[in-house]
């Protein structure tokens, strides 16, 4: 059946490959011009629609997420390329989609896929912005071009992904995310953290001192998620490794704490995120499902026009807190904050009845906590089997390139089963750490959001990781073989 999609996708534009190698100055150059095309788009708004000055959570936590910026022309974001590939892995995990990803022939029929699929949720997403008020327009008139915009904005996102792919030092995801989260870091110390110390000094009496210094609060919690962030990064556990062919030569498999990086996360709250975009049509259900749909998610108007997710079960899901330097009483007010944390409690309807029954604000932190730490597991060890960096497919790897583990026989097998002493534990305690440090930093309402930091800081470990490599191939070209 998948075959005969193949027509379609011969219609859809990709990125010509590079010629040959090329060399790191070149994708340094690639990469800069990339992000300078990326960053024109993230400032230039669409035509009839408002820019949004990001004051909630859960705003900045989508922005940061699928790197977008509402009211722009990328406000749909990676969103799209996201959802596409969670989608089509479920669908492989669960058998109702069969292609061989090392046959280059299936491979590229699923990367086609892939990208149809991304381009038709873009399509989707952008009418869904628009028609539920996600983005203010100016006027009604301009619904048709601005979904028009938001679409071919989000599908030029996917092309510069996958350009950035072949031609950069590394995704175009990952530069993505960790732009947004600069710009967000930047912008929200000028505009708002300075601000707000200088108004704390103004003000004078004794408590100017200490609410300046509690004015920069959330930029200190991101600090202190950037070095915990870093500091578990560097945790690993090393498998001695001798080759089979050179007798004297070794070396070491090392297994990062945070095995699959912060990628569980990415996909856990994309997910999240991504019901809460899907689910708005909701907001107008009305009659005998106007319970269950309110039970789902339940959304109100909010002051700019559009509706806000309040309720439900999504809601108790969803990362939606106050900001430390959104709430009353000031800049850096953790007393007002977390007061309101613990006074505060969301409706939940039930599909029968009408009242709904009030869930305290710390319990929805409890909720929200332990869902994503589920998720970022599911996730974690769906992409360990998805990705090739099973036990089973790591140590096939290390048999094809004559490594070995010291004082065993060279079999695969044997391999694959000390192999699955450290891989399957290790995937699953990595994939708690990120969730619970994810959860916890944004709860501190950390400037870029925690999980933000968190991301940027395994995307430039990532990066560094690739620049490395980079180098090394360049002076030891023999090594690429090896490596790849």
């Amino acid at each position: 059946m998948l075959e005969k999609l193949d027509p379609i996708l011969k219609f859809i534009p990709s990125i010509k490959k590079p010629d040959g190698p090329l060399g790191f100055k070149e994708k340094l150059k690639w990469t800069a011009l990339i992000m300078t095309v990326y960053f024109l788009m993230f400032s230039i708004p669409a035509y009839g629609v408002n820019l949004v000055t990001v004051t909630s959570g859960i705003y900045q936590l989508i922005s940061i997420i699928f790197a977008a910026r509402i009211g722009s022309l990328i406000t749909v974001g990676i969103g799209p390329i996201v959802l596409a590939s969670i989608l089509l892995q479920l669908l492989m995990g669960a058998g109702l989609i069969n292609l061989d990803i090392n046959n280059p022939e299936q491979k590229g029929r699923f990367q086609g896929i892939q990208k149809l699929t991304a381009i038709i949720i873009a399509i989707i997403e952008a009418w869904i912005f628009a028609a539920t008020g996600y983005v203010p327009l100016i006027n009604s008139s301009f619904f048709g071009i601005v979904v028009l915009q938001l679409a071919l904005g989000a599908i030029f996102v996917i092309f510069l992904d996958e350009m950035m792919t072949k031609y950069g030092i590394t995704s175009g995801i990952n530069l993505f995310i960790a732009g947004g989260v600069a710009y967000a870091i930047i912008a929200t110390t000028i505009s708002i953290i300075i601000p707000g110390a200088a108004s704390a000094i103004s003000s004078g009496g004794a408590a100017a001192i200490p609410d300046a210094i509690m004015a920069f609060g959330p930029l200190f919690f991101a600090i202190i998620v950037f070095l915990i962030s870093v500091y578990i990064y560097d945790i690993k556990v090393e498998l001695p490794l001798a080759f089979s062919q050179f007798r004297g030569v070794g070396g070491r498999l090392p297994i990062p704490l945070l095995y699959v990086s912060v990628l569980p996360v990415i996909l856990a709250t994309s997910f999240v995120m991504s019901l809460d975009v899907w689910f708005r049509f909701l907001a107008g259900v009305s009659g005998g499902l106007a319970n269950l749909a309110k039970f789902i998610a339940l959304y109100t108007p909010s002051n700019t026009g559009s509706v806000q997710l309040t309720g439900g079960l999504i809601y108790l899901i969803s990362p939606i807190f106050p900001l430390p330097y959104a709430t009353q009483g000031g800049v850096g007010n953790y007393a007002t904050y977390f007061t309101l944390l613990l006074s505060q409690s969301s409706p939940l309807y039930l599909p029968w009845g009408g009242k709904p029954i009030p869930v305290p604000e710390w319990m929805h932190v409890i909720i929200y906590t332990v869902v994503l730490v589920l998720l970022c597991i599911v996730f974690g060890k769906f992409w360990v089997e998805m990705t090739g960096q099973s036990p089973k497919s790591v140590a096939e790897q290390l048999q094809e390139v004559g490594w070995q583990i010291p004082g065993f026989r060279r079999d695969p097998r044997i391999i694959e089963s000390i192999l699955n002493k450290y891989i399957p534990t290790i995937t699953v305690i990595g994939s708690v750490i990120v969730g619970l440090l994810a959860a916890l930093a944004t709860l501190t309402g950390a400037v870029g959001t925690g999980m933000g930091i968190l991301l940027t800081v395994g995307i430039m470990y990532m990066t560094y990781q690739q620049i490395e490599q980079e180098h090394l191939l360049e002076g030891y070209p023999a090594l690429e073989k090896l490596l790849s």
